[in-house]
């Protein structure tokens, strides 16, 4: 199985702060991911100052204000943003980034990520989408709110732009954090995969670490999770992420699963060839039977070890003759008959 890349999103769960940022980079290293991926804005390319924050914006806050003034407080700088790469090389792991306006597009390009992630609520942003076509960069395209249409509108206006298909990936995801486990719809997963004929994984908001697994094992290859130094922090995003200790676990299930996987060939495994003999059954005789004798369905048992004649012959043992005497419990061999 190909190996499955994890992005640990940090998002915006640094609170603006760039020390709490390093922190996470070093969580997410210590988990073992490929990409920690933090957020790139401009609050006031954004979002206007009439939006309102989304309900769960609110309710993890626990305040209310405008979009505006809540995005603005979670701003990285260009600065940071250069410090922040710069720190990922020195911890081994792979620095990513969302844009959500064209001028953080561009920001991201010239700094050198090597791909572009489509957030769920830039799918049906034309421009933005035609921005990221002429990178003719990897992008994977989140799907939250999204119907088949949409998608499908999606890849189309990333493929007329320029971008090859073969280098789209396209997230099933559902935007609502945390998102009940009555609407995560995993199985759309695969009619995404099957109706588009493109690489597929998945964005995950729910809580724990069940459904990134079992969306590996059928088939993600790619897992998106946010995290968080603590959930208890204040912010729109951390009461939906995990906490460290959670991330390693996760990212551990997931190297185990893509093992676990296998080639898909059903046949006996190196580790288990061993147990053949003493799970499986041979014929054995059930009571004594004397030279001569012309065996009989009560004469026969099926018993362990498994190194004799298969129970799968017995209806060729039945109706033979024994050449000698033989006692109960003794496991019949093909000498043993004319």
């Amino acid at each position: 199985m190909q190996k499955t890349i994890i992005i640990a999103e940090a998002g915006v769960n640094h609170n603006g702060d760039i020390e709490l940022a390093k922190k996470l980079i070093d969580v997410a290293a210590k988990a073992g991911v490929d990409y920690v991926k933090f957020q790139t804005f401009k609050a006031e390319s954004l979002v206007s100052k009439q939006a309102k924050q989304a309900d769960y914006q609110i309710q993890n806050i626990g305040e209310r204000s405008s979009q505006l003034e809540m995005l603005k407080k979670l701003e990285l700088s260009i600065e940071d943003h250069h410090a922040l790469k710069s720190y990922c090389k020195t911890k081994d792991i792979k620095f990513l980034s969302t844009a959500f306006d064209l001028e953080s597009l561009d920001f991201l390009e010239k700094l050198g990520i090597d791909l572009f992630k489509v957030p769920s609520g830039e799918i049906t942003n034309a421009p933005y989408l035609e921005k990221i076509a002429t990178y003719n960069k990897s992008v994977v395209l989140s799907t939250g709110m999204a119907d088949i249409q949409e998608i499908s509108e999606a890849i189309q206006l990333l493929t007329k732009a320029g971008l090859k298909i073969e280098k789209i990936t396209v997230l099933h995801c559902n935007t609502e954090y945390p998102t009940p486990m009555e609407d995560v719809n995993l199985s759309a997963m695969n009619s995404i995969k099957s109706q588009f004929r493109v690489p597929i994984g998945y964005s995950d908001h729910t809580l724990g670490i069940e459904i990134p697994i079992a969306a590996v094992a059928l088939g993600a290859t790619i897992i998106e999770k946010h995290f968080t130094l603590d959930r208890n922090l204040p912010g729109p995003d951390h009461k939906a992420s995990l906490e460290p200790e959670e991330l390693i676990e996760m990212v551990r299930s997931i190297r185990n699963i893509e093992v676990a996987m296998g080639n898909g060939t059903k046949s006996p495994s190196a580790s288990e060839i061993k147990n053949k003999i003493p799970a499986r059954k041979s014929i054995h005789i059930k009571t004594d039977i004397a030279a001569g004798h012309i065996l009989q369905t009560e004469d026969l048992i099926m018993k362990r070890p498994g190194d004799g004649i298969s129970p799968m012959k017995y209806h060729e043992i039945i109706g033979k003759k024994i050449k000698r005497s033989l006692t109960a419990d003794h496991k019949l061999l093909l000498t043993d008959l004319q």
